[in-house]
């Protein structure tokens, strides 16, 4: 969207959209919602016999060691068919995160699963009363021997019922000052005995998330990632990485393309003022492109964003809400049907996708959260 294709770059773009086009299963594409494993694990599974389902991973982990230009290209042309958002807690938030903090023996065993689809991860950070302030999370696990026991409850985890694994944060030090000091990083299988999930309907109607208990759960000391107690970093480095794919463009392109439909098909594209506002929402979106890639191209070289993910969070999420209120009131009368919308050849989903953006500005720190950031770490301004 705002870069030129080089003739290399078109002719792996022209192969990106055919394959795509001959192998993305119709009845996957449009989809709000995450569709559940039954129905989306093949297709993971397709990506990744494809060499396509971590084209931001180096290929010595089993990714694709895609250059920027083709990372850019698999995204769009992605969000151009409308393919179905994938569980990537594994893929963008801890198969990054074990890259830098993990062993060795850490990574032969959990990344290639990742890689072939064969274990879902769910993330264990928010609590009952534990959500933004993160670090007055309260599950405890206690060191004994080799192992750890955890208690406590996890909240909001996006397919934690669905999880073969959870990577999560546990207070080990109770008495450690300030409080976020105490904290690590572990990783705990979800078949382990002590753990009941429950399912939790979000307001599109979807069961996505999911409640966590563990109680006497045995985790052995093998599965802690960095130091013990040292978790606060590991976790920061991660919610950064949660920011960034947050920010993705995709998302919001995935609208676009709806209103545009839509628009098409109700007479409201020979609309002046409709022209105008959708205009107006692509700049906002090329814009939001350039910054996420060139965050991309720092990270490949080895830079860390910081505060830099804030930033592109709260762009991210809110172009995507600015994008689905355009296409509720593209939709007019029909903007609260439950039903799809006729669109041309197509049908659209307007309702379900609104409600889902409601959600962007608060998981990963809502832009509260972001905005208190910005404020101390870039600004200076007492806390």
């Amino acid at each position: 969207m705002f870069r030129q294709d080089t003739d290399g770059d078109a002719t792996f773009r022209a192969q990106v959209r055919q394959w795509l086009g001959a192998n993305l299963p119709q009845a996957l594409r449009g989809r709000t919602a995450r569709p559940h494993p039954a129905e989306i694990i093949p297709w993971y599974k397709m990506l990744s016999a494809k060499g396509w389902i971590a084209p931001h991973w180096p290929r010595e982990h089993g990714g694709m060691g895609a250059s920027l230009a083709e990372q850019i290209i698999i995204s769009e042309e992605l969000a151009r068919l409308s393919a179905p958002h994938l569980p990537v807690q594994g893929l963008n938030h801890l198969g990054p995160i074990m890259m830098r903090y993990g062993t060795p023996a850490q990574n032969k065993r959990h990344l290639p699963p990742i890689i072939s689809g064969d274990v879902i991860w769910a993330q264990g950070y928010s609590e009952p009363g534990s959500g933004s302030d993160l670090a007055s999370l309260t599950t405890r696990a206690e060191l004994k021997g080799d192992s750890f026991i955890v208690n406590g409850q996890k909240i909001w985890q996006t397919w934690g019922h669905y999880a073969d694994w959870m990577f999560t944060l546990v207070r080990t030090d109770p008495a450690a000052q300030p409080k976020h000091a105490g904290i690590s990083f572990l990783l705990i299988d979800l078949k382990s005995p002590g753990i009941k999930t429950r399912p939790i309907v979000n307001i599109a109607d979807d069961d996505e998330f999911a409640q966590v208990f563990l109680d006497d759960v045995v985790v052995p000391s093998e599965n802690l990632v960095g130091p013990l107690n040292g978790g606060w970093k590991v976790a920061n480095d991660l919610l950064a990485n949660e920011r960034l794919f947050t920010s993705s463009p995709q998302w919001s392109l995935e609208v676009v393309s709806r209103i545009v439909r839509l628009a098409e098909a109700n007479g409201s594209a020979k609309d002046p003022v409709f022209q105008d506002k959708l205009a107006a929402l692509r700049i906002r979106i090329t814009a939001q492109a350039a910054m996420f890639w060139h965050a991309f191209d720092l990270i490949a070289n080895g830079r860390t964003l910081g505060p830099d993910a804030s930033t592109m969070k709260l762009v991210g999420t809110d172009n995507l809400q600015a994008a689905t209120d355009l296409l509720i009131e593209v939709a007019g009368a029909h903007g609260a049907d439950v039903e799809r919308l006729p669109a041309g050849e197509d049908d659209v989903d307007v309702t379900q996708i609104f409600l889902q953006s409601r959600r962007a500005t608060i998981y990963g720190g809502s832009s509260e959260i972001q905005r208190n950031v910005l404020a101390k770490r870039v600004l200076g301004l007492p806390g």
